[in-house]
């Protein structure tokens, strides 16, 4: 556990590094490249999180999949079952600074609540990943215990700047692999 504590200060150290200004223009390529997908322009509803500090700017694409009148899940952190539940968003507005400063939705109602298996694809932060889907996330699980409730092949898709990716990340058992990774370069396919 050490050593993939360790390596996730050192890929978050990488990515913070990244001056602002190419983050952008990276985010603006991986953005382009996912929405060139199959998965993607195939999907109605689809999973994504809301960036948060250096991560690869989701915001964008949200609107853009809300502008197409595709239905927009997010995640919001439950702390003490140290879970993630979904909510439909419609509008950007509805997310609010949650748990750790990073943005979640707001509402509440049990109509905008959705599940896992009622996605059509996932997109997934992490703070690493390698080129056989292999991820490593904050340290929290809680991405990993989602992904585990899957009943149904959907295609689990990371957003990554090409920093992000190395040769190996040690796994766990439970540890759930992406099938994708796009990044300002390349689509990988695992």
């Amino acid at each position: 556990m050490l050593d993939k504590a360790l390596l996730r200060k050192e890929l978050l150290r990488k990515r913070d590094a990244i001056p602002p200004e190419v983050r952008r223009v990276k985010s603006g390529l991986i953005r382009d490249r996912l929405f060139s997908l199959d998965e993607i322009r195939n999907a109605n509803i689809l999973l994504l999180f809301a960036s948060f500090r250096t991560e690869v700017d989701t915001f964008e694409m949200i609107k853009k999949i809300l502008s197409e009148g595709k239905k927009a899940v997010l995640p919001k952190v439950d702390r003490e079952r140290r879970q993630l539940v979904l909510y439909e968003i419609r509008a950007i507005a509805e997310l609010v600074r949650g748990c750790m400063g990073i943005p979640e939705p707001s509402v509440h109602t049990d109509e905008r609540t959705a599940t896992i298996n009622g996605v059509d694809v996932v997109i997934v932060p992490g703070a690493g990943f390698d080129l056989s889907g292999d991820r490593i996330g904050y340290g929290g699980g809680y991405y990993d215990r989602l992904l585990s409730g899957l009943t149904r092949e959907i295609p689990i898709i990371a957003p990554a700047y090409e920093e992000q990716i190395i040769d190996a990340i040690p796994t766990e058992p439970y540890d759930v692999k992406v099938h994708a990774i796009v990044t300002d370069r390349r689509v990988i396919r695992c």
